[in-house]
């Protein structure tokens, strides 16, 4: 299910404190080390993007998955580090406890520099990289709407004569 906040902020104030506290320090080292890339909520992961999607983060209830555009960037650093999925061109955490910002922040400076690199030249479409992290279209359709109906109660039970 998609969750409904619509900021990354926001979301992080609706997960338990121990995936809030995991996910924002990835967030946090995202923002630090990929300065002028864009965040945003789509799809229930929190996306940064710069010419098209780049990095995008997802919270589980015991892991969290650092999803990476940039496969070639995937591809050097797979035989480095045992948490890099190459199928899936992720970083996947299953220790919230023990996150290797160190890793995630080798693997962003490198995903950057080769966007900088393309000069929004072949990139790819949001299609190809949810395809590229295997999320189907189902779980990356966008959640309704939340629309609250307020109802003065005072105002129904007065009495229209007055």
């Amino acid at each position: 299910m998609v969750p409904a906040a619509t900021t990354v902020g926001g979301y992080l104030q609706s997960l338990p404190n121990d995936r809030r506290v995991a996910m924002a320090r990835v967030c946090s080292m995202i923002r630090r080390s990929a300065r002028g890339v864009r965040e945003s909520m789509r799809f229930g992961l929190a996306f940064y993007e710069l010419d098209g999607p780049l990095f995008a983060v997802e919270s589980h209830e015991k892991t969290l998955t650092l999803f990476v555009a940039e496969k070639d960037v995937i591809e050097e650093f797979k035989d480095k580090y045992k948490i890099i999925n190459p199928e899936r061109c992720c970083i996947e955490f299953p220790d919230l406890n023990c996150l290797p910002l160190d890793v995630v922040e080798k693997v962003v400076r490198a995903a950057l520099t080769r966007r900088r690199a393309r000069k929004g030249q072949s990139i790819p479409s949001q299609s190809e990289i949810l395809a590229l992290w295997g999320i189907s279209e189902e779980d990356a359709a966008v959640a309704p709407p939340i629309v609250r109906i307020v109802i003065n109660h005072e105002e129904e039970n007065a009495d229209p004569a007055k």
